[in-house]
């Protein structure tokens, strides 16, 4: 048996614990080969101590340092993309196809924080200069940026185990704030994660950071994620999982003698409301947009569509025939863990005991293990709005239509529902017209609000918001996604009356770094 137990401390390597767990094939339900060795309480601590440490330097790297540093780490990436695309797949059950276009939205990412922090106008520079005969008190010299927490604690996703997962967006954001981050690596993909910390510290020797920078321990069990949580020295988490998950996180972190945020992405049903004139118009053409946002992925984004809400009218039956047509037509594909699946079917069966619930379609069961086999189920508005736990996420590739009698109850579903991070509406002008009432409600209930589209599929850019109101995440304000995920590790610093010659290069006088400021009161460009 080959053993491995990597828990990364730096530029140093660890395994003192005695207890080891295994990734397994989902595909076929057969261990891999590979030992992991759960990280021990002496270890966690140790490897935070170092972040703190490194975080003293780190945090005084100009931002064009840390760019090269996180365009370093996309390079390295790149060199491994073979090796890591082919283990990533056996441990995660996701073809080499997907694998390989996540692995360019990581690096992508990388290198679009590198680009912001090369322009460096992201620290909200703000000058207010002092005016000594201002009535009847003389006004201060003020100025303020973001500056970087501290020690993150990072926890890597089942569902995207490049792209939210070890150099995901979260360890890339907190880097680019100027944090040091310590990952808990996912267990799923325990040697993906190993294979991805590797090219990190790679790139951090060759970029002259500190050592320490970025730290990785292993665990299958919740006892070293929450002595990453509970450890004094770190200052955020990052966090994409399951309600369950987040939530035990935010309120291990909130019991702190120094309570911290969390930032979690939990878990979202992403409603997708159809109008009635599209719905006459565009029935077929909806009907298997639909059926494919449904199973991608298997299901498993955290933007799959799990509620449909559809008008009546005729054309709603010709849509659910088109819908089942589709469904049944399709094969299923392998979900990420035994248990996934396993939680996916429990949930389905739950829900099929509700009052009113119907099967519309099942697809094919292919061969293999944790086979996730999509399924349509329908209920009335009624019925839905009477039970909330049909709003809770099934995560698989399921959908369940919600069938209204008028607009009233249109509009009552969409009064009624949970935060979440998506919403879509599917629309005519005219449609849209007459529901702009639909659209001010759901702006209270999402984080991103699509006009016919599906909401599968996160673009990675600026004005990107992945996050939404709670449950959907632990903070409504910050996104996961996009280089707006970099406040989430900042906080605003104010300097009073400082010295220029001390003030951070971002603030002082001349504006040397020529970055977009806002002085006394007016945005000026550089």
């Amino acid at each position: 048996m080959k053993t491995s137990g990597k828990n990364i401390f730096g530029t140093s390597f660890s395994a003192k614990g005695t207890t080891f767990f295994h990734a397994k094939n989902p595909a076929t339900g057969d261990e891999l080969p590979t030992s992991y060795y759960e990280a021990t309480l002496e270890e966690v601590n140790e490897a935070i101590r170092l972040a703190e440490k490194a975080f003293i330097l780190y945090r005084e790297k100009t931002g064009v340092e840390k760019a090269i540093f996180l365009e370093g780490i996309a390079e390295e990436l790149m060199q491994i993309e073979g090796e890591l695309v082919d283990l990533c797949s056996q441990e995660t059950g996701l073809p080499l196809g997907r694998l390989t276009g996540e692995l360019g939205r990581t690096t992508g990412q990388l290198k679009l924080f590198a680009s912001l922090l090369r322009d460096g106008s992201w620290v909200d520079a703000r000058v207010d200069e002092a005016d000594p005969n201002r009535t009847p008190f003389p006004k201060p010299d003020i100025r303020q940026m973001q500056i970087a927490l501290g020690p993150v604690g990072v926890f890597g996703a089942s569902n995207f185990p490049l792209a939210f997962s070890v150099a995901g967006g979260d360890t890339a954001s907190a880097l680019a704030a100027g944090c040091t981050v310590v990952v808990k690596a996912h267990p799923a993909h325990p040697g993906t994660s190993e294979l991805v910390g590797t090219a990190i510290v790679k790139a951090a020797k060759q970029t002259n950071m500190p050592n320490g920078v970025f730290s990785m321990v292993q665990g299958a069990s919740i006892e070293v994620g929450q002595a990453i949580v509970r450890h004094p020295l770190i200052k955020a988490i990052g966090f994409t999982g399951s309600f369950r998950g987040g939530k035990a996180l935010f309120d291990e972190a909130a019991k702190r003698k120094e309570p911290i945020p969390v930032y979690a992405e939990m878990g979202s049903v992403n409603p997708v409301f159809v109008l009635p004139a599209i719905l006459k118009e565009k029935h077929q053409a909806l009907a298997e947009g639909l059926s494919t946002s449904v199973q991608l992925g298997a299901g498993q984004f955290c933007t799959n569509p799990g509620i449909t809400v559809l008008p009546k009218m005729d054309e709603s039956n010709l849509f659910e025939d088109a819908l089942k047509t589709s469904i049944e037509a399709s094969e299923s594909t392998t979900m990420l863990t035994g248990a996934i699946h396993g939680a996916y079917n429990q949930g389905l069966e739950r829900l099929k005991t509700k009052n009113e619930i119907v099967s519309v379609s099942i697809g094919k069961k292919a061969e293999g293990q944790a086979q996730g086999v999509a399924e349509v189920l329908s209920v009335s508005a009624n019925h839905f709005l009477s039970d909330k736990e049909m709003e809770e996420e099934i995560f698989g590739p399921s959908t369940l239509l919600v069938r209204t009698k008028d607009k009233t109850e249109i509009m009552d579903v969409a009064k009624n529902l949970n935060g979440h991070l998506t919403a879509t509406v599917h629309g005519t002008p005219e449609d849209l017209e007459e529901y702009a009432d639909l659209l001010k409600v759901l702006e209270r209930k999402v984080g991103r609000l699509l006009i016919n589209g599906f909401p599968t599929g996160v673009e990675v850019c600026h004005s990107m918001v992945h996050g939404g109101p709670f449950p959907a995440t632990t903070d409504a304000r910050m996104t996961s996604v996009g280089t707006a995920a970099i406040t989430r590790f900042t906080r605003p610093m104010c300097y009073q009356n400082y010295p220029d010659s001390l003030l951070p290069d971002e603030l002082k006088t001349e504006n040397p770094l020529n970055i977009l400021r806002i002085e006394n009161g007016k945005y000026l460009l550089p």
